[in-house]
């Protein structure tokens, strides 16, 4: 090796890649200083995500069906489903106080990727139901916490639904061909079967994500047109305010929060757990710890990976890091910051981003600080005052 080169993701290649991607803003970046206002600027911006994003119709605001209802630790807790033009059924769960009186805030919670694909929602939800071992062993990258329950009892309607692949929507091994069916798994729920599946899923993750590009779309435009369908049923309810609408998650949940409060206005505030660095860090150092839903073909060469959460300037955004977080390097982490402070410069304290230490995680310390912060701007309407 050459004694100059610094090991990265392609070897002798990353510089000569890196250069491609340049160091400076992209041809659509706020930083490049050509619009005139925010509003502007986030218009061509967003028209050229959603070029890239390529994402396939969803259907219009589905029907839903209440499978369950019943209370749970000071909580109503709704088991809900439907049904998108395409695939099995989503199954979500929607939490909210039990004595609640009047349109309450709403928080879309997105939950995490964690290379397990068997469960989704189950991994931020409570509801009593006896908890799988391989739910349990995630945990601890929440404090132990069942954090939207925690969230519905400080007064929110809590809605965690199903991602694309994952739990009520992920592909069952029996609808695969028998060439890429592992002899040793099924469809079963023992321990012994859920490991296969989410390890069987982690290497057929690279198979979906080439056929979605052959069908002319992105992993990554799937999971924004399948969150919006859920945000049209939180937004639809009775029981909730629609002008105090947030989202947010860790790791996947909150690479899932930045496109979505990014890219749709309904977020009235957003934030971002453990997710958010530069293209160039993944180029060069990260792209080997993570899923291929992060990425949007072409867009780098306009907007910067942090740029899409910047899109829902002025609207509020968190962001939460870990200064160990094995899946990011610090450095871009801050780039990213820098990236985002200079996009809401003219936001008064609309942005914040806090740094904690240890790995990968959202614990208690970083929940109490998202819920804080949601508090903040969903109480009193104050969001739709910008």
């Amino acid at each position: 090796m050459d004694g100059g080169l610094v090991p990265n993701m392609l070897g002798a290649y990353g510089p000569w890649a890196a250069a491609l991607a340049g160091d400076g803003p992209g041809a659509l970046s706020w930083r490049r200083g050509l619009w005139p206002d925010l509003e502007t600027w986030r218009g061509e911006a967003r028209a050229r995500v959603w070029e890239c994003l390529a994402a396939p119709g969803s259907g219009g605001a589905p029907v839903v069906e209440v499978r369950r209802r019943y209370a749970f630790d000071g909580l109503q807790v709704e088991e809900l489903a439907w049904q998108l033009p395409y695939g099995p059924p989503t199954e979500a769960i929607l939490l909210k106080p039990l004595e609640a009186a009047g349109p309450l805030p709403g928080v879309l919670a997105l939950h995490d990727h964690g290379a397990r694909k068997y469960f989704g929602k189950e991994k931020i939800t409570d509801t009593g139901a006896p908890r799988h071992p391989s739910v349990r062993e995630q945990e601890a990258a929440y404090g132990g916490r069942a954090w939207a329950n925690a969230l519905a009892k400080r007064g929110y309607v809590v809605l965690a639904a199903d991602a694309f692949a994952f739990g009520s929507r992920r592909v069952r091994l029996a609808d695969v061909p028998p060439d890429i069916r592992p002899g040793s798994a099924d469809d079963g729920d023992t321990p012994a079967a859920v490991a296969a599946y989410n390890e069987w899923a982690r290497e057929h993750e690279s198979i979906l994500a080439k056929s979605l590009l052959c069908a002319g779309t992105t992993w990554a435009g799937v999971w924004l047109g399948e969150d919006q369908r859920a945000l049209d049923v939180l937004c639809a309810r009775a029981d909730v305010d629609p002008a105090r609408v947030a989202c947010g998650g860790l790791s996947g949940g909150g690479l899932r929060a930045c496109y979505l409060g990014g890219l749709d206005d309904r977020i009235a505030c957003t934030f971002c757990a453990g997710m958010m660095t530069t293209w160039r860090d993944y180029l060069l150092h990260k792209s080997f710890a993570h899923t291929w839903m992060i990425y949007i073909p072409h867009l780098a060469r306009a907007l910067d990976y942090a740029e899409i959460l910047g899109l829902a300037a002025p609207r509020p955004a968190l962001v939460l890091n870990n200064t160990e977080d094995a899946l990011f390097t610090l450095a871009e982490m801050r780039r990213a910051d820098a990236m985002l402070q200079e996009i809401y410069a003219g936001c008064g304290e609309r942005y914040r981003c806090s740094y904690y230490g240890g790995p990968h995680k959202f614990d208690l310390a970083m929940q109490d600080e998202a819920f804080d912060w949601l508090d903040r701007w969903l109480t009193a309407g104050a969001v739709r005052k910008v």
